[in-house]
């Protein structure tokens, strides 16, 4: 039987896969074929969803992208009743084939809300290992070997974490998910839940085994509908199959899973203040020690991993800690999911063996700007990351190669921006980010991210004065040095990396009071050359303030009191009359 697959993660529902999956389910009542009309999490490739994918009887697969309910019907038409598949329609394979999928390896093959399926593709054969086979040490033991670190941001060994839990005798522990996903430009672990839920489940029911903990969280920020439904349906199948409860798999294990749905915060994909949201109180960062793994959620001895860390861990014991230590580099074993996004002609989720150079996935898996404008910079770890300047794409992503740039791995963003992007400007916008999610407890955070973000409000405004960029420097390091918890210690990192590589762009907005890239409104003005001007009166009917003023067939004005900046003018001009300054 023939399948017809609809990708419907959050990326294909907006792009208006719904649509797409009721007029195949439609055609396929009418046509009264043996073909089955189903649904999968996000494949990847978001670029070009709505996405399409046909499976004949022998496992053959085409995929087919950017469809619409016409493109749909062609489809069908063309490739089920008459077998002539529609190739110019047909997505090219090379942005998969160029990657390694251990965590996404499920991720598009599957529906997410039939276990059926997940087990059809060897979904909770590491937890049958792990139970029936291996010791909690043993367990604990494999995940060291595979030299896993965590993929939440921080680097650290997640075997070592789960050795340190493991070590504190209590009777009551608790192995939490931190799925609180915060950063702008990333949406890795909410596709991975929305796309395998299963594994993420899996990989807690071993952790809770490995460290003795019988109770698991899963803290899901509650702007993830779709992620914390197909959860929900998971914790639901796993309990019906016997991989939930009491005596897991007749093993003697107990292990019981909660959603704790939170509101939102930043400063809660921190794990001390994760924490404390889920005890119900305001999500402010503990003060450490004790650490997690002493005195963690209502002070017994708790683990925090980070979505795409468990969703490894299945893989880990059914395959081995060998195996996983086959990829990536001899420091940073394994793969890492990215969110490819900003100017990027391919944007989605990749995952690539720990290694390969940011070039390659810029430009080999992501095709380069989407702008087709010179590459400049890609920001990676978020608001807690840094800017790369394009003289080191070919740097390799892995934790020390990126801390040496002065960028960290983070949870796994990937911000591509051109020659049009201004540096000071994306500085200005993580830093404001940062600033609004500082709980406020500690007073370097606090106060100096905001003095910061005074600093950078005024240098994009051409009010810069001599002494800005050593007064960012000065307080950068002291926030840094000072601050209580991750949120603030990483915050000036977007500036201080964008005062080490574009240095020259802040002395040309201070100095000069001039943004070369033509961003900062404040230092810009669009203005008509009288040449190019044939007075066809458009960009006056399309000014939203009536800031131009001309007759027809004459050359036209823009009053720069009134004008707004907007650009609507320069976008609508087909002679190339106005120009910015």
């Amino acid at each position: 039987m023939k399948q017809l697959i609809v990708g419907l993660g959050s990326c294909g529902i907006a792009a208006g896969g719904l649509k797409i999956k009721k007029t195949l389910q439609d055609l396929v009542l009418t046509s009264n074929l043996d073909v089955s009309v189903s649904e999968t999490g996000c494949m990847g490739m978001c670029y070009c969803e709505p996405m399409i994918e046909i499976r004949d009887e022998s496992g053959q697969r085409s995929i087919y992208g950017f469809v619409d309910e016409k493109k749909a019907t062609e489809i069908f038409e063309s490739h089920i009743i008459h077998g002539a598949p529609l190739t110019a329609s047909l997505i090219d394979p090379d942005y998969l084939s160029k990657q390694q999928r251990l965590v996404l390896w499920r991720c598009g093959a599957i529906d997410p809300e039939s276990i059926a399926d997940a087990l059809n593709m060897d979904a909770y054969v590491g937890l049958k290992k792990a139970l029936n086979s291996l010791s909690p040490t043993e367990v604990i033991e494999q995940v060291l070997a595979a030299g896993i670190k965590g993929r939440g941001g921080a680097g650290f060994p997640t075997g070592l974490k789960w050795k340190f839990a493991a070590g504190y005798d209590a009777e009551e522990k608790y192995m939490i998910c931190n799925a609180d996903e915060g950063d702008p430009g990333a949406f890795m672990d909410r596709s991975i839940l929305e796309g395998d839920p299963h594994s993420v489940i899996e990989g807690m029911i071993i952790g809770g085994y490995a460290i003795g903990a019988r109770k698991g969280y899963v803290y899901a920020r509650a702007e993830y509908p779709i992620a914390i439904r197909r959860l929900k349906i998971a914790i639901a199948q796993a309990k019906e199959h016997g991989f939930l409860g009491k005596n897991i798999l007749n093993s003697g294990f107990d292990f019981e899973l909660t959603i704790k749905e939170g509101a939102g915060a930043f400063v809660c994909g921190e794990e001390t203040a994760l924490i404390e949201s889920i005890e119900g109180n305001r999500g402010m960062p503990r003060i450490r020690p004790p650490f997690p793994a002493e005195r963690g959620l209502f002070q017994k001895p708790s683990n925090i991993n980070n979505v795409e860390t468990l969703a490894n861990i299945g893989w880990i014991i059914q395959k081995g800690a060998a195996a996983f230590a086959d990829f990536g580099t001899e420091e940073s074993n394994g793969t890492k999911v990215f969110a490819l996004a900003g100017k990027v002609k391919k944007g989605g989720l990749v995952e690539i063996p720990i290694g390969m150079t940011i070039r390659e996935v810029v430009e080999t898996i992501g095709g380069g700007t989407s702008s087709g404008k010179a590459l400049k910079a890609v920001q990676m770890g978020g608001p807690s990351g840094g800017c790369i300047p394009v003289e080191l794409m070919d740097t390799t992503i892995d934790y020390k190669s990126l801390a040496e740039t002065g960028a960290i791995m983070g949870s796994g963003g990937m911000i591509v921006m051109d020659e049009d992007n201004c540096m000071v400007d994306i500085a200005r916008y993580f830093l404001q980010f940062t600033q609004s999610e500082s709980c406020g407890k500690c007073t370097f955070c606090k106060i100096g991210t905001k003095r910061m973000l005074e600093i950078l409000e005024r240098i994009t405004e051409g009010k810069g004065v001599a002494g800005d960029i050593e007064k960012l420097e000065f307080l950068s390091h002291q926030i840094k040095a000072n601050s209580l918890c991750g949120l603030g210690q990483t915050a000036p990192n977007p500036v201080l990396t964008t005062l080490q590589y574009f240095r020259h762009e802040y002395n040309d907005h201070i100095q000069k009071k001039k943004c070369t890239t033509h961003q900062c409104k404040t230092l810009i003005r669009y203005n008509i050359i009288a040449e190019n001007c044939i007075g066809c009166t458009v960009c006056a009917k399309k000014c939203p303030v009536h800031a131009i003023s001309g007759k027809v067939k004459e050359i036209h004005h823009i009053n720069q009191e009134t004008c707004t900046k907007c650009g609507i003018c320069k976008s609508v001009c087909k002679f190339d009359a106005v120009i910015v300054e």
